[in-house]
């Protein structure tokens, strides 16, 4: 990842994670998850709990449908998470513009973040 876009992801997650938020009941799992996602720079955007921000909410998102650039619609499911997550240009939310960067996770990583978004229900 570029420098500078990894500094700016580390800034903006200090800002977002202000305040702490409220404690999460997570399976073990899912905190991994959670822990991941947050060290990797996703709770910048995201929200630290995955309320959302400058990119759209994990809350409630799994198994929702979610409406795309050009209108689109798709349903959130696993493969549709794990995508967004190794290609994130490959279909943009719809009214979000901040271009999400290329993170450079596992597929362990991945399958843990992605518990962590299903338990955000």
């Amino acid at each position: 990842m570029n420098r500078y876009i990894a500094a700016f992801c580390v800034g903006l997650l200090g800002l977002a994670s202000c305040g702490g938020g409220e404690p999460l009941d997570l399976s073990p799992e899912a905190a991994e998850g959670r822990q991941i996602a947050n060290s990797v720079g996703c709770g910048a955007c995201h929200g630290d709990n995955g309320q959302g921000g400058l990119a759209p909410a994990w809350r409630g998102v799994y198994q929702s449908r979610v409406e795309l650039e050009g209108g689109l619609t798709v349903m959130a499911t696993e493969a549709y998470l794990h995508r967004s997550i190794i290609e994130p240009q490959a279909e943009i939310v719809r009214g979000y513009t901040t271009k999400m960067p290329q993170v450079d996770v596992t597929d362990d990583q991945i399958a843990a973040i992605i518990t962590y978004i299903k338990e955000l229900q």
